[in-house]
């Protein structure tokens, strides 16, 4: 499992017009599931992120989590997380999860995050074809697969 972790002042997410999710400060998370994923993956990724110190402290210092400032949560899945790129310069996205394997994974992933912050998680649609609105903030994003635990 992947996560692309973008601090961000704002986000957004808009399928076919109508916005689905909205936050003000928080975190906007791009999710990638793979074959060899997991609830296990969730179970270490989901702590990792709502507990990552990447929010400032009164010294301007990062030392707080999404949980110490309450701030929003956006999850949106993506399996282009997944691309390889060696050969040539079509992408093959042959390691990403098919959705009957994703989608349960993504959405134990939300309620994980949900339980831990205490309140709900926006996300995107599944399979939508989205449209993505971020104010990153910082810029802070950090990359985090759990197989490499990094």
């Amino acid at each position: 499992m992947r996560a692309l972790v973008q601090r961000v002042s704002e986000s957004s997410v808009t399928v076919e017009g109508e916005v689905v999710a909205h936050i003000g400060a928080g975190l906007l998370v791009f999710l990638g599931v793979e074959t060899e994923d997991s609830p296990s993956d969730v179970a270490w990724l989901a702590p990792k992120i709502a507990n990552l110190r990447i929010f400032n402290d009164d010294k301007g210092v990062m030392n707080r989590s999404l949980q110490d400032v309450q701030g929003g949560l956006i999850v949106v899945s993506q399996f282009t997380l997944h691309a390889q790129t060696r050969k040539g310069n079509r992408p093959s996205y042959i390691r990403a999860a098919r959705p009957e394997q994703a989608i349960p994974l993504y959405e134990d992933f939300v309620k994980q995050m949900e339980t831990l912050l205490g309140k709900e998680v926006g996300k995107g649609i599944f399979g939508a074809d989205m449209k993505v609105s971020l104010l990153n903030d910082g810029p802070v994003t950090i990359w985090i697969d759990t197989k490499r635990k990094e």
